[in-house]
Formats: structure tokens, C-alpha cells, sequence
């Protein structure tokens, strides 16, 4: 029998680190509005939620990330009891880089686990093909201009990750004009291969494109599957020999 989105919440938070607090980053020329799905399957599986909302559009990477992960990590804190202290994120498309960012010149005191939807790990040949096309900066802003694959570009500026990180990556495509520019498979803004990085610990598959990455179900249940396991469930999950898991400080269930 199939578990509705409501019984597998139920069912994950039983075993979910009660309090936890788990951030989200919406991706580029979004708003918090995209993951407030997310929120709600994240609050009603007993997590402590911020959703932060940053202006994606107006400014460059580095400035966007002192915008929205320190104030994100002080609500984390100003809202967490004595239960825990222990710090999570779920991010889209362009929020995982905002982090990847972040993590290059701070530690996050007990950063839990981590899920990154669609991420641009190892940039997109969407905007090497059309940063120069007029209109492109306008509507993506300094950011988006930021996001190729090429060596400049902050995503290959980035090193391995250290923490332990699952990926949810695309397979299906409502822009085939802009697919046409990505290895396959893709999500019509990311190639499968391109949302991976040295360091991760988990990968899973899901026919979503990637503007709903955020909104549905299946996508949903592997988020709380990883927070709570630190794996994906499901054929098409992958799991990999990644340092974060062997430290002592991580946490194994």
C-alpha cells in the first residue's frame, strides 16, 4: 500500500531529531513562497523551520549570502530549547551554492545534515549558452550571470564538501529549448552529472523538473528520509563512501 505524504510524515517523526532546526534557501528568482510545501511537511515532521527570503536577483552571490544564512542560523538559534541544537538545511537550485559560499569561510556550529534539490554544483551550460542574450541579466540579475561552468564561475570557485550532503536531482524537462543545451539527463536548468560534487554522501533521481523539485511529494518524502537516515530510499538512490559520515562527530541512525 502507497503511504500518503501525511502518514509518512507521521511515520518520520517518530524518528526525527525532535527541535531540530532546518533552514531552506529558495533557488534564484524565487521567493520563501516555493518551499513553503517543504515547510510544512518539515514543521509537521517536528522540525523548527526558517524560511528565509532573499532578494536573489539584486545581487551577486557573496553579497546574497551574507543576507540570508546569518540571520537564518541566529532565528535557528533564537528558537531552539535545550532538546537540541542541531542545525539543518534544505535548499534549491542556487540556495545550495549560497551555502556551499558560506561554508567556504565559516563554520556552522553543529551543522546537521543537509539536502540540496537540483543544485547548480558544477554550474549550467544554460547560462553559458545565454548569459549574452539580451534580457538574461535583467531577469537573473548579478547571480545569475555567476552560475556557468566555466572556472570563474563560483561554482568551480567552490572545493569538496565536508558535511554530510544528499542530492535530489531531475530527470524531467518542461523546457526543451533549454534542455537542448545539457547533457542528459537533465531537469531543463541542471544535468543529473552537474548537481554532483566531491565530498557528497548520497544521490537519488526523481522524474521532476526543476522548477517543482520543491513542491512535490516524492521530492518531499526523500528530503525527510535523508534528514532523518542520512540516505535516500528507492531504486534509483545512491549512496557513497563520503568522509562526513565517518567522523566521529557525525551522526549515524
Amino acid at each position: 500500500m502507497r503511504l500518503t505524504l501525511a502518514a509518512f510524515v507521521l511515520l518520520i517523526s517518530f524518528n526525527s531529531m525532535a527541535k531540530d532546526c532546518v533552514v531552506l534557501l529558495h533557488g534564484l528568482a524565487r521567493s520563501a513562497s516555493a518551499m513553503e510545501t517543504m515547510q510544512q511537511a518539515l514543521d509537521a515532521a517536528g522540525y523548527h523551520t526558517v524560511n528565509v527570503d532573499y532578494p536573489s536577483r539584486k545581487h551577486a552571490i557573496e553579497a546574497l549570502v551574507t543576507m540570508a544564512i546569518p540571520p537564518a542560523l541566529a532565528q535557528c538559534r533564537e528558537q531552539q530549547s535545550k532538546q537540541s541544537d542541531v542545525i539543518h538545511f534544505v535548499t534549491h537550485s542556487m540556495g545550495g551554492i549560497l551555502l556551499r559560499q558560506y561554508l567556504q569561510g565559516n563554520v556552522i556550529a553543529n551543522l546537521g545534515r543537509v539536502v540540496m534539490m537540483g543544485p547548480p554544483n558544477q554550474g549550467s551550460q544554460v547560462v553559458d549558452n545565454i548569459k549574452d542574450i539580451p534580457g538574461f541579466k535583467a531577469f537573473n540579475g548579478p547571480a545569475g550571470m555567476q552560475l556557468g561552468t566555466g572556472e570563474q564561475d563560483v561554482p568551480k570557485q567552490l572545493g569538496p564538501v565536508n558535511f554530510e550532503l544528499g542530492i535530489i536531482a531531475g530527470t524531467s524537462s518542461i523546457n526543451l529549448i533549454l534542455s537542448n543545451f545539457l547533457p542528459n539527463p537533465d531537469d531543463g536548468k541542471v544535468s543529473v552529472e552537474n548537481t554532483k560534487v566531491q565530498g557528497m554522501c548520497a544521490l537519488v533521481t526523481v522524474n521532476v523538473s526543476h522548477p517543482f523539485l520543491m513542491k512535490r511529494q516524492k521530492v518531499i518524502k526523500q528530503v525527510l528520509h535523508f534528514l532523518a537516515a542520512g540516505k535516500f530510499s528507492g531504486d534509483n538512490a545512491q549512496q557513497f563512501d563520503c568522509p562526513a559520515q565517518k567522523s566521529p562527530e557525525a551522526e549515524t541512525i
